[in-house]
């Protein structure tokens, strides 16, 4: 059970969070200052640093939750399930599930897409997060299959999915097109992706 003070860091954050969005949606992201967040939030710029160290951190907050959760489904592997099939499931998991933490972002990911390909600064920092996830996912996928895969191939498979996945969605909501429509093209491009990854079999 969460308790109190637990339970107030976590609305301050979502406040925080909250008030940074709307801010970057009304103002733009360059044009917007951390002690406009803090106040818009009602708290002071010292209590912002206590929760994120830059405004850039504020629009990353889920990254290393989002991870985690895709590193601890691949673990979770059926015994003798293909990993063409463990990998479609990933998606479908990781577009259809969110917990408390990934609630809010649900609702902000044009958003938040939309501040990354107009934001130099945010395009960096994305590549980055990117990379360090493909490489560990890729990891964790020899890791669930070590007789199958090497980690070329688990390396291939995971870029080539995630990057199909991302594009697709990227390339719907470029179109001003709405999220259900992202989600469907994620989904059609990861059967591409992975229909053209014959070392995965299935």
């Amino acid at each position: 059970m969460v308790g109190l003070r637990e339970r107030k860091k976590q609305r301050t954050r979502r406040a925080l969070i909250e008030a940074a969005l709307r801010l970057f949606d009304e103002k733009g992201y360059e044009e917007t200052t951390l002690a406009e967040i803090a106040a818009a939030a009602d708290v002071s710029t010292r209590t912002f640093f206590s929760y994120f160290a830059s405004k850039e951190d504020v629009l990353f907050d889920d990254s290393e939750h989002r991870i985690e959760r895709a590193l601890a489904y691949l673990a979770a592997r059926r015994p003798g399930q293909p990993p063409v099939d463990l990998l479609r499931g990933f998606i479908e998991h990781m577009l259809t599930t969110t917990d408390d933490v990934e609630e809010l972002w649900s609702e902000h990911t044009a958003l938040r897409l939309r501040l990354i390909t107009q934001e130099p600064q945010l395009q960096a920092r994305a590549l980055h997060l990117l990379f360090d996830s493909q490489l560990r996912l890729a990891r964790a996928l020899r890791e669930a299959y070590p007789d199958l895969l090497g980690p070329v191939e688990a390396a291939a498979a995971v870029g080539a999915l995630i990057g199909a996945v991302k594009l697709a969605v990227m390339a719907t909501l470029a179109d001003d097109r709405p999220m259900e429509q992202a989600w469907d093209a994620a989904r059609r491009a990861a059967d591409v992706a992975l229909s053209g990854v014959r070392c995965l079999g299935g």
